[in-house]
């Protein structure tokens, strides 16, 4: 296709980027740890760690993973929800030329088993509250090296590390707490670890709520790639802007969650900036509290927390004067919510689109949009999106199809599984998505849904986010999820889920508002009022598990 897209990129935005001005994650972050040594580079809880704290930290964890024998290349998982602790690993695993292993804080055994077995993970940190899971499973696993910290180990409080928390350590197994490892290893000095663009820096884990988990291989230099396309791509807003001083991050995302790791954290370190982190996004009290005081800049989320967030009144008395980008993915952004949050902050979403296996930014709106335009925005510097069909052939412009993405930020595979990697990639090189839009006369992309979340009516697509986004509308719901149930007549049918936002909202009344808005086949057959709709940790609704409940019932 051609790049009808570059005619629409905002002035300045260049088509190409040049990757190779690092070498790696860790020489971009140890660039900012020079620049930046006296800026502050997180808060969490009123305490703060600058530049130069995150880079003695980090070294010293780093030199205590060397000690311990640790091969070059070697995974490291870590366990950690939005705490300081999370980037002073995360620095320290990167610079030693290791692999991160992003674990999700509540995962199960089974499931914590299973990514650490796939990803082969020798070593962790994690947080003590979840130190009973991985006692259940270490004696499984390849992990025989645990850091282990606690929510106020880096505010001053001390780590109790008892018998039973973990296996005693023996020859082979070591079990230290976060703080003595940094001072082990400050004793036992760093060397720095020779690393290149092509070696890997960390395993993402997708496809969980899908199918078997899978790690995303991105390499160095695809992280290093989409930070460098990210910052350009919001440059002309931040241009003329000589009131910050400092960029300031709301990182509400999970950071063991691509979008957090690259848009929150790692992309805010390369400008020198600040990132408020909020360990746990659905205290919204707490959340908001977190923010007041600051003039926050850069505002990542996903709908629902964003949705939250507006109907909480307390949201609307924070500082917005310098709120410059509030960015949505992960989900679809729906209408409803962008004019709400534009009218309560004065600034639009800029909805974007990613994934895992693309470091994760493939598409984003022009950070210069004034409105919501409910498309996902254009396809990021040197960055290439192809429309295809079943076959494999590329559609023209304004044709739905699945969506195949080209670029540096694009993974290297799956690890250790070359048959999933062959069927996600083209001959020519584009991940294939498995995600369903178009492109425009105008270039931007426009996500139509999830391939298997489509619904056939009576042979007629139905895509959910359609009717959601109509369902959202309504001044009574509070949230929606549409999915496919069988019928006997018309082979599928839409049946909803709802959370209300007005008790008093009934059936008939919800019926009657999507015969008005919706044709015939897409009307939903079937509407179910809940308290609430499963999520990921990362806010996202779990559609697949309403799904598998709608059809059981049915």
């Amino acid at each position: 296709m051609e790049k009808i897209w570059l005619k629409s990129y905002p002035p300045g935005v260049p088509a190409e980027i040049d990757p190779t001005q690092f070498d790696s994650v860790a020489d971009l972050l140890e660039r900012s740890f020079r620049e930046h040594a006296a800026a502050r580079a997180f808060i969490c809880m009123g305490c703060e760690l600058t530049y130069a704290e995150l880079d003695n930290k980090s070294r010293h964890l780093a030199a205590w993973f060397q000690a311990q024998g640790l091969a070059r290349g070697a995974r490291i998982a870590i366990m950690l929800p939005n705490l300081l602790q999370y980037p002073v690993a995360m620095a320290a695993i990167l610079r030693a030329g290791y692999v991160v292993v992003n674990v999700n804080p509540l995962y199960t055994p089974r499931e914590l088993e299973h990514q650490l077995n796939d990803s082969g993970a020798e070593a962790i940190v994690i947080l003590d509250t979840f130190a009973a899971t991985l006692h259940t499973v270490q004696a499984r696993t390849a992990v025989r090296h645990v850091v282990m910290t606690s929510v106020g180990e880096m505010m001053g409080a001390s780590l109790f590390l008892p018998d039973d928390a973990m296996s005693a350590g023996s020859a082979s197994h070591s079990r230290v707490s976060l703080g003595d490892a940094i001072a082990r290893g400050a004793e036992s000095g760093f060397t720095p670890a020779r690393i290149s663009a092509n070696d890997v820096a960390v395993l993402q884990y997708t496809g969980g709520t899908t199918g078997v988990s899978k790690g995303a291989t991105l390499l160095h230099r695809n992280l290093v790639a989409n930070i460098i396309q990210s910052e350009l791509w919001r440059e002309p807003v931040y241009r003329d802007r000589t009131d910050i001083v400092q960029y300031i991050t709301v990182v509400a995302l999970p950071l063991y969650h691509i979008f957090g790791l690259t848009v929150c954290a790692l992309l805010s370190m390369r400008c020198g900036g600040m990132g408020i982190l909020i360990p746990n996004p659905r205290d919204l009290s707490g959340m908001i509290e977190a923010l007041r005081g600051h003039a926050i800049n850069s505002f990542p989320g996903v709908n629902t927390m964003y949705n939250a967030l507006l109907n909480d009144p307390a949201f609307a008395t924070l500082d917005f004067s310098k709120l410059v980008q509030s960015t949505g993915g992960g989900m679809a952004v729906q209408q409803a919510v962008a004019q709400r949050w534009q009218a309560v902050t004065g600034v639009p979403i800029v909805e974007g689109y990613g994934l895992s296996e693309t470091s994760p930014c493939a598409t984003t709106n022009p950070p210069t949009a004034t409105a919501f335009n409910g498309t996902v925005g254009l396809p990021l510097p040197s960055t290439e999106i192809s429309i295809r069909d079943d076959a494999g052939r590329e559609l023209p412009v304004g044709e739905a199809g699945e969506i195949c993405i080209r670029g540096p930020q694009v993974m290297a595979g799956y690890w250790n599984r070359p048959d999933e990697t062959a069927r996600a990639m083209t001959a020519d090189g584009f991940f294939k998505s498995g995600d369903i839009g178009l492109v425009n006369e105008a270039g931007f992309v426009k996500i139509v849904d999830r391939k298997k979340d489509m619904i056939l009516v009576s042979g007629f697509n139905v895509y959910p986010n359609e009717i959601e986004d109509v369902v959202a509308k309504h001044p009574g719901v509070f949230e929606v999820v549409a999915v496919g149930v069988p019928d006997e007549q018309t082979g599928e049918a839409v049946k909803l889920f709802v959370v209300k936002r007005d008790p008093a909202l009934a059936e008939a009344e919800l019926f009657a508002f999507c015969k008005e808005q919706l044709t015939n086949y897409k009307r939903p057959k079937v509407i179910e009022f809940r308290a609430e709709l499963p999520k990921t940790n990362v806010g996202k609704i779990l559609r697949r598990v309403l799904r598998d409940e709608a059809v059981a019932k049915a």
